[in-house]
């Protein structure tokens, strides 16, 4: 399988006052493509960090950092922004979307960046919308939708630029139960076309949809093993 991550010993260290945190101590890890991974942690864990520099939202203080066979370690924030644009998907816990913008407009908004014109943004938009069974609320506004609708046009939006990675951080946080499972059936299958997803969770539920299971602890990958029976579609959710 191809590579598409590849993480040599990459640290992350944060200066707070006279203090140094260092929030990613060593960690080495490879993902390819089509792989539906979950990092999980207790809080402090390091699983948001190393998210953030897989993201290209923030850059290791030492290591190295190859996407898509390019090395975006030692990258300025313009060439981050622009691989962040043409590879990455995110999904938000709190969704990010613009509270005047339609749903449409919203998905659009990463094809702007990239220099689409409207016709074509607004067709790619559509197409994205319709790939999560959202293509009858294309003018509604996020308030006029439910948790889980809006948590699908965020979806939408990260599937817009056809991106090589789709990261998802705490995508269920703050949908009930029966919406969890909803959004966790998309992502099942997105997976099953060829998506390659990564997710943080704190929920063990919500992590066993996942292929494979990277734990952290204290800036280090504590265990990182194959998920024997990942969950399917409406199977009922087990936590450990």
């Amino acid at each position: 399988m191809k590579k598409i991550i590849e993480t040599t010993q990459i640290q992350k260290t944060y200066r707070m006052g006279m203090e140094e945190i260092q929030a990613l101590k060593s960690v080495s890890i490879t993902i390819n493509k089509g792989e539906y991974v979950a990092f999980m942690g207790p809080s402090g864990s390091g699983k948001s960090t190393l998210m953030n520099i897989i993201g290209c939202l923030d850059t290791p203080t030492s290591g190295s950092y190859i996407l898509a066979d390019k090395d975006v370690s030692d990258m300025s924030e313009n060439e981050l922004a622009e691989i962040r644009n043409k590879e990455i998907g995110f999904v938000f816990q709190t969704f990010n979307l613009l509270p005047r913008a339609t749903c449409l407009e919203n998905v659009a908004l990463p094809l702007i960046y990239a220099g689409l014109n409207k016709a074509d943004r607004s067709e790619k938009a559509f197409k994205a919308l319709q790939s999560v069974g959202l293509d009858d609320r294309v003018n509604h506004r996020p308030n006029e939708l439910s948790g889980g609708q809006r948590q699908r046009v965020a979806i939408a939006r990260a599937l817009v630029n056809d991106p090589s990675i789709i990261l998802a951080d705490e995508p269920t946080g703050n949908l009930d139960s029966k919406t969890s499972y909803g959004i966790m059936e998309l992502f099942d299958e997105l997976h099953q076309k060829g998506n390659t997803i990564i997710m943080v969770t704190h929920e063990d539920d919500i992590a066993h949809y996942a292929h494979r299971i990277v734990r952290l602890r204290d800036g280090l990958v504590e265990s990182d093993y194959i998920n024997p029976n990942p969950i399917r579609g409406h199977q009922p959710i087990v936590a450990e």
